[in-house]
């Protein structure tokens, strides 16, 4: 049963631009649902670290021969890419960092020290990932910041009554709110956001991990004033992400780490900053991966963000068509705005063991707490399974997994 209308994307092209997916898994054809957590690489961004390592290696930045001002012009085109993204209003404005808990990371610690006072407050909501907590509750120790939490309703949507009230006294400094949760797929309402926190003096710092790969961002449009995202959940490599932020915010923040290539100058009494973003960007950086990085993100837009919505909608719609029905089933999360994301719990059965045995079907599925302990904690539960979707998901995939899963509910009796 197919409940899908026609795909956008030529689905079984795109398949064969991923040679991991012809794989087997325990001699059944690998069906991978596990792109939230880290998508799958197409080979035009294998082939690109390969060409590099094999042609035009060398440290970037500091070489005056042929071979390291290529691999410069190679790297630094990936940041004319990162901004043509995000239509970013200077290339300047883009900071590569490893992934988004470090962007993040960077933010508390140098405009959280910075410029925030003691005293003022930082505003995340309910379902944030361990990246968009943590590195607030380390500022909050060390600073005086305060943390408030903004609450979700039981379908898993922002609560925007309770969210604007607590900033209504002014004391909220920064906003730090994810764009689509990794968990419940939940779109927060970007835009209102964004009014409502910059009304009360606030900036606004969206993690975009998850939207990044599946919708068209704009920040200028958004009007925020940080965005962050990861490349490997952008079928790009590990170890290489993006900060963007406002220029003249970046021009007010000191450095996060010190040490090579961040420096304009460095004496023993004392050291001055390189211009923005270099002054973030301290030591030998993730050269192949940023190449790399360049090349899944030509990749994407080849594709097109407006086939991969549609196409990723309707799967969404497709699974939750398929799951709503299996018996002792619930899905986790019931915003009306969600992405490629289903999260679920099946009676009698922990989520360690749904993955465990949909893996003996060649299924990949995550299951834990999907590092939100607070998020499931506020759910009522310890843990879900998570199946989540890419532009190279299948309807048929869907089809399997409910399969499956009717399989493990008939083995737990």
């Amino acid at each position: 049963m197919n409940h899908l209308a026609p795909a956008a994307l030529d689905v079984a092209r795109i398949r064969q631009d991923f040679p991991i997916l012809s794989q087997t898994v325990r001699g059944k054809p690998l069906v991978f649902l596990d792109s939230a957590a880290s998508a799958q690489k197409p080979r035009a961004v294998i082939d690109a670290m390969v060409t590099a390592m094999e042609t035009q290696y060398a440290n970037i930045h500091r070489g005056l021969h042929w071979m390291s001002e290529r691999t410069t012009e190679a790297y630094e085109a990936t940041r004319d890419d990162a901004a043509r993204l995000l239509n970013a209003a200077d290339r300047a404005e883009i900071v590569f960092v490893r992934n988004s808990t470090e962007a993040i990371n960077l933010v508390a610690h140098s405009y959280g020290r910075g410029v925030l006072r003691p005293g003022q407050a930082v505003l995340i909501s309910a379902m944030e990932h361990h990246s968009n907590i943590v590195p607030w509750h380390m500022l909050r120790d060390a600073h005086g910041i305060e943390l408030r939490i903004a609450p979700i309703s039981d379908a898993g949507e922002l609560d925007l009554d309770a969210f604007e009230r607590l900033l209504e006294d002014g004391k909220v400094g920064l906003v730090s709110i994810t764009q689509m949760s990794n968990v419940l797929g939940t779109y927060t309402p970007a835009e209102r956001i964004v009014r409502i926190a910059h009304a009360y003096g606030a900036k606004v710092l969206f993690d975009g991990s998850q939207a990044i790969v599946h919708r068209r961002i704009d920040v200028q449009a958004l009007d925020c004033d940080f965005y962050v995202f990861t490349g490997h959940k952008l079928y790009g490599p590990t170890g290489i992400g993006v900060l963007w932020a406002r220029r003249e915010l970046l021009e007010q923040m000191p450095p996060f780490l010190g040490g090579g290539d961040m420096i304009s100058s460095v004496s023993y009494e004392r050291s001055t900053w390189a211009a923005v973003p270099h002054k973030f960007e301290a030591g030998t950086p993730a050269i192949l991966e940023g190449i790399a990085l360049g090349a899944a993100i030509r990749y994407v837009e080849a594709l097109g963000y407006d086939a991969i919505a549609a196409h990723e909608q309707a799967l969404t719609e497709h699974a939750l068509a398929r799951l709503s029905v299996i018996e002792g089933l619930t899905i986790i999360g019931r915003a009306q705005d969600r992405g490629g994301v289903v999260s679920f719990t099946l009676n009698g059965a922990h989520a360690h063991d749904i993955a465990t045995l949909l893996d003996r079907s060649g299924i990949a599925v995550r299951a834990g707490h999907h590092c939100a302990e607070p998020l499931m904690r506020r759910l009522g539960i310890d843990s879900t399974a998570r199946a989540s979707f890419a532009a190279y998901t299948l309807p048929s995939e869907i089809d399997a997994l409910a399969d499956a899963l009717l399989r493990v509910r008939e083995f737990f009796g």
